[in-house]
């Protein structure tokens, strides 16, 4: 296996699986000049990352890779215990993570993408910050007598790491939400983080 990652983008989600997992797998960190070589454009004509290879499979989107990896790495146990609710919970957990977190910070980070005008992208940016709070309000109480957001273990799990991280990035005050605090300290001393960290030189 080969993921294309940018450190500390949702990729590095992606690579804390594969950690987890004993993965056998190489990690190349995409320079932006690379997401726009025509090799790299062949994988992901969108110059995306991430971008996981595994023989003659190629996938890209959090959402399929992350659950490819679970599925390769059955006993990683990523998706619960193998029961159809399990598997539903930890979906839904990654799913609100891809679909309802993460848009949300595009509009703070790539604003600039949706209006060139900055009253409106400032407009954009506030509104974001409000909605993840609330977002990140639900996870707080979703982890209420858990250890981990699904419950159990799950791929959903380094992807609202990551963007606790960007929360953390843009000043986004989370002081109230002490599952939250609690999550997110326990995540960053994990050997998977720290390693998948470390290769991309995070630490």
């Amino acid at each position: 296996m080969q993921l294309y990652t940018k450190p500390g983008a949702c990729s590095t989600a992606d690579h804390i699986a594969l950690c987890w997992c004993d993965a056998k797998f190489e990690a190349q960190n995409v320079t932006p000049e690379l997401l726009k070589d025509p090799k790299f454009l062949e994988l992901n004509p969108m110059g995306q990352i991430p971008v996981l290879v595994d023989g003659g499979v190629v996938l890209t989107q959090n959402v399929a890779i992350l659950t490819y990896i679970a599925e390769s790495f059955p006993k990683s146990q990523l998706l619960g215990d193998g029961s159809l609710q399990h598997k539903a919970e930890a979906l839904r957990w990654l799913s609100f993570v891809n679909a309802d977190v993460h848009p949300a910070f595009s509009l703070i980070f790539g604003g600039k993408k949706y209006s060139s005008d900055p009253v409106i992208v400032e407009a954009l940016a506030k509104g974001a910050a409000e909605r993840l709070h609330k977002l990140f309000a639900q996870a707080n109480d979703q982890l209420n007598d858990k250890e981990w957001i699904a419950g159990f273990r799950s791929v959903a799990d380094p992807y609202l790491f990551m963007t606790l991280t960007w929360a953390k990035r843009i000043g986004l005050d989370l002081s109230g939400f002490a599952n939250l605090q609690k999550y997110f300290t326990k995540m960053e001393q994990d050997p998977g983080v720290k390693a998948a960290f470390k290769a991309e030189g995070l630490i």
